[in-house]
């Protein structure tokens, strides 16, 4: 794929916050509460309406701060969003059935010369809304945190290294004491754009280690597996010697990896995949808001983390009807919106994103419209 810079489209501070919606979740309550209604304008209160999207289960605890945020100020509008995952919600969106999708990775080329069809022959928006480190957790007794390079958890994965104290892993870590037991990595059963974003990572830095390419399916066979963020986290948290891959803001109280980076081991930050995002080139030959992004995995800027996920958020620029292309937009708005961006990132720990990419973004949110 060509690639090319985003675009700097000038310094201005974008208007935030234009439309606040009420967000309620498929299958659950309003785990966060209601705040910040008070001050959204008088106009958002003509919203009403239901708008159904569908996908990464990363991106669950972002959605529901985003919804808390504005829930006692639009009683008219509900926003549902089913964490089913990242290729679920692709999926669906692909055939109609849900206004928009959240996914840990961009749209293949395939797929949006598929999307033409569900976008009335419209180009495809993607923007990434989402933005946090994938963590290495582990549950291993006694031992609360790890360096490790890729090579080194690409064999992991691969069933290559199984025990905890194999040269590989001790000579990284002099200073821990590791214990013979059995490594049991677990991946995702599902679908999942998390998977591919770690397997990209293991493909790409992880040299003779991974044999493997990027994919939503995870591409080994067997070993243990569970389904969605949650379930990788109760799986990992229920074991013993047991490792994974999820969005860092699930790690919890398990034990995580820093992972190199040139000559230097680098734990998860926000700070640190937000400066991966930022230096990272736009993949070209896409439509004009379409910001699927290549991400760098192979820096050697150890103020970078390169084991990032970045949750796209997927729309069409045309709907059919007018309402929904306005719920869609008031929506997209407040989630690009520094409001919006530092509710997630207190809800889930995630980077909030640039200055620069919420410019671009809001432009591809602004061409939402309405077939004619």
């Amino acid at each position: 794929m060509k690639l090319s810079r985003f675009s700097r489209v000038g310094a201005a501070a974008v208007a935030t916050g234009a439309l606040a919606l009420t967000l309620t979740a498929c299958g659950s309550d309003d785990p966060v509460g209601s705040t910040g209604g008070s001050d959204a304008p008088s106009e958002a209160s003509e919203l009403s309406g239901e708008l159904n999207g569908a996908g990464s289960s990363a991106q669950e605890a972002a959605m529901d701060a985003w919804r808390a945020g504005f829930q006692s100020a639009n009683g008219d509008v509900t926003v549902n969003y089913d964490p089913v995952g990242s290729g679920g919600g692709v999926t669906q969106f692909l055939k109609g059935g849900v206004a928009f999708a959240g996914s840990d990775a961009a749209l293949s080329d395939d797929e949006v010369a598929e999307a033409k069809s569900v976008c009335l022959d419209g180009d495809v928006i993607e923007l990434p809304v989402y933005i946090s480190p994938i963590a290495v957790v582990f549950n291993l007794e006694g031992v609360d945190s790890l360096n490790l390079d890729a090579a080194t958890i690409g064999k992991i994965f691969d069933g290559k290294i199984t025990t905890w104290n194999d040269p590989a892993i001790a000579d990284q870590n002099p200073d821990v004491d590791l214990p013979d037991t059995a490594i049991t990595p677990v991946h995702r059963s599902d679908e999942s754009g998390t998977t591919k974003n770690f397997t990209d990572y293991l493909a790409k830095a992880g040299a003779d280690g991974w044999p493997y390419e990027a994919d939503k399916v995870f591409p080994v066979e067997g070993g243990q597996s569970a389904k969605g963020t949650s379930g990788i986290i109760q799986t990992v948290t229920g074991g013993q010697g047991t490792i994974s891959y999820a969005d860092s803001s699930q790690a919890g109280d398990l034990g995580t990896v820093a992972i190199k980076v040139g000559d230097e081991y680098v734990a998860h930050s926000p700070e640190g995949a937000a400066a991966i995002v930022d230096t990272s080139p736009r993949v070209e030959g896409r439509g004009e808001f379409d910001f699927a992004m290549e991400l760098d995995r192979t820096s050697t800027d150890p103020s970078t983390y390169p084991l990032v996920l970045v949750t796209y958020d997927i729309a069409c620029a045309t709907y059919e009807d007018q309402a929904t292309a306005d719920l869609v937009k008031g929506l997209f708005s407040y989630i690009v919106s520094e409001e919006g961006q530092q509710a997630a990132a207190s809800a889930a720990g995630s980077a909030p994103i640039s200055d620069t990419l919420r410019t671009n973004a809001q432009a591809g949110i602004d061409a939402i419209s309405a077939k004619s």
